[in-house]
C-alpha cells in the first residue's frame, strides 16, 4: 500500500515573544504590562494550519539544542508534522521574534534572531532532495537565504509554491518567478516582483499578467480589505472577502497559503483554490491566536456554501 501524497514545507519557525505595556512606554525603565510566548514562523504556521486541514506534511527548518526546539518538536508531534528532515544545529539558537507593543497594541519596538536560517544551506538542502522531489508540491518562504531559494528554483522538480513574506524580502524570488508553481504576494511585494505600480483594477492585472509571463502557473494577489485576484494562463478572477469577526489579522496569509496549498493537492481549480483561501483567512481572522484551532476542511467548505 502506497503512502499518500505529502506537502513539504522549507521554511522559518520562531518563538515569538511579545509584551504589550499596560500604559504608555517609558523608555529606559521597566514597564508593567502583560507578556506572552507562542509558536510562529511563516513556514510553520503553514504547516500547522495545513494539518489542519488533513495534509500530510514534512517541515524543513532549522531548530536549535534548546528549550524553543522542544516546543516546536511537541507541537509537531501533536499535530502530526514530519520534522525528520529538519536540521539540528546543537550549538544554534532557535530562531526568536521580540517585540514590545504599547498599550493600544502598536508595535513600538522588535528583535529577531534569525541566524539559524544561515545554515540551510544548499548544500544542506540537496541532502533533501529525494524528500523534496516525492511531496506533491513543495512550499517555501523567503526566510531562507537567497541561494538555498535559487538552488531550491533549480533543482526542485516539485510543484514550487512561495510566500514573499515580506517586500524586504520578496527579491529573493526573482531569479526564479520562472519555476515557480503558485506565488501568493500582497500588493507591495507583486509591485516589486512585477516592476508594475498598482492603482486600480487594469494596473492590477497587468501586474499579474506580467507575473504570469515570467513563468508562473498561478497567482494570488492579496489585497487586503479589497480580498484577492487569482489569476492564472486560462483566467483571471477577483474576488472579495468572506464575512468574519475581525480579532487577529497576523495569521490570516499564512492560512491562505495552506489553503491554495491543499487546494492543489485536491485537484481544485483557480477559483475554487482561491474560495478555499480567503475561507480559511477568514476562519484564521476570528481567533486571538495566529492558528485557529476550529480551522478544518469542513470549516473551509462550511464558509464558501
Amino acid at each position: 500500500m502506497t503512502a499518500s501524497p505529502y506537502i513539504a514545507v522549507v521554511g522559518g519557525v520562531n518563538i515569538d515573544i511579545g509584551g504589550r505595556s499596560d500604559a504608555p512606554l517609558v523608555a529606559g525603565d521597566s514597564n508593567p504590562g502583560r507578556i506572552r510566548s507562542s509558536l510562529g514562523g511563516v513556514g510553520r504556521n503553514i504547516a500547522h494550519n495545513l494539518a489542519l486541514l488533513g495534509a500530510r506534511v514534512k517541515l524543513i527548518t532549522a531548530l536549535g539544542a534548546d528549550d524553543g526546539a522542544k516546543r516546536v518538536e511537541a507541537s509537531c508531534a501533536d499535530l502530526g508534522i514530519d520534522l525528520t528532515d529538519s536540521l539540528y544545529v546543537p550549538d544554534g539558537a532557535t530562531s526568536t521574534y521580540l517585540f514590545l507593543a504599547d498599550s493600544n497594541g502598536d508595535m513600538a519596538l522588535a528583535m529577531n534572531d534569525m541566524a539559524i536560517y544561515e545554515r540551510l544551506t544548499p548544500a544542506f538542502l540537496e541532502t533533501k532532495l529525494n524528500t523534496l522531489n516525492a511531496a506533491a508540491l513543495v512550499v517555501l518562504d523567503t526566510n531562507l537565504s537567497a541561494e538555498s531559494i535559487r538552488y531550491l528554483g533549480e533543482h526542485c522538480t516539485a510543484p514550487l509554491f512561495a510566500d514573499p513574506v515580506s517586500a524586504a524580502k520578496a527579491g529573493k524570488l526573482e531569479p526564479i518567478l520562472g519555476r515557480l508553481h503558485t506565488l501568493k504576494p500582497n500588493r507591495m511585494e507583486a509591485e516589486l516582483l512585477s516592476g508594475v505600480t498598482v492603482t486600480d483594477e487594469a494596473s492590477l492585472r497587468r501586474a499579474a499578467d506580467t507575473l504570469l509571463a515570467a513563468g508562473l502557473q498561478r497567482v494570488f494577489l492579496s489585497l487586503g480589505a479589497d480580498g484577492v485576484l487569482a489569476a492564472d494562463h486560462e483566467r483571471r478572477v477577483h474576488l472579495h472577502n468572506l464575512p468574519a469577526r475581525m480579532v487577529n489579522t497576523t495569521g490570516c496569509g499564512d492560512a491562505f497559503m495552506a489553503a491554495v496549498a491543499r487546494a492543489f493537492l485536491d485537484g481544485a481549480d483557480l477559483e475554487t483554490a482561491a474560495k478555499r483561501g480567503l475561507a480559511a483567512s477568514a476562519i484564521a481572522m476570528e481567533s486571538a491566536d495566529t492558528i485557529n484551532p476550529a480551522m478544518s476542511p469542513a470549516a473551509v467548505a462550511e464558509r464558501i456554501q
